[in-house]
């Protein structure tokens, strides 16, 4: 006499705890990550066609007027950003050569740009990118 047994082995796999777990991984990694900001200051940045992407770097100088420039999150004048860039171009070496974005609003004067183009060339900045948004 042959029993039947009630009792079927369960074949299946269950999907639905690892959808949870692969999920809430990609959550975790989404809020971890670290993402590269540049100073919260309103411009309005020109446009331009012929944009090229750029390496962003840690030197970043952000021009609003004569009395408020930004060398990265700092605020400086003028004055200050002379000071400012000599202590950085004196901390590297001669081989180096450090890359510097400068960002401007619209209405800041073609006058205030040359000044602070000239204060970087003359502390030894030679790498200088001005950035632009794209044409659409």
């Amino acid at each position: 006499m042959q029993f039947r047994r009630r009792l079927r082995p369960n074949a299946n796999v269950d999907l639905i705890p690892m959808i949870d777990v692969v999920f809430q991984l990609v959550v975790f990694f989404m809020v971890s990550s670290t993402f590269i900001m540049t100073p919260g200051i309103a411009l309005d940045l020109p446009q331009s066609t012929s944009a090229e992407p750029v390496v962003m770097d840690r030197l970043v100088i952000t021009v609003v007027s004569t009395d408020e420039l930004y060398l990265n999150r700092r605020r400086l004048d003028l004055v200050g950003l002379d000071g400012a860039l000599s202590e950085l171009g004196g901390n590297r070496d001669e081989q180096a050569t450090l890359s510097v974005i400068i960002e401007g609003d619209q209405s800041v004067p073609y006058n205030l740009m040359v000044q602070v183009l000239d204060l970087l060339r003359r502390n030894g900045f030679r790498a200088v990118n001005l950035r632009t948004l794209e044409a659409n």
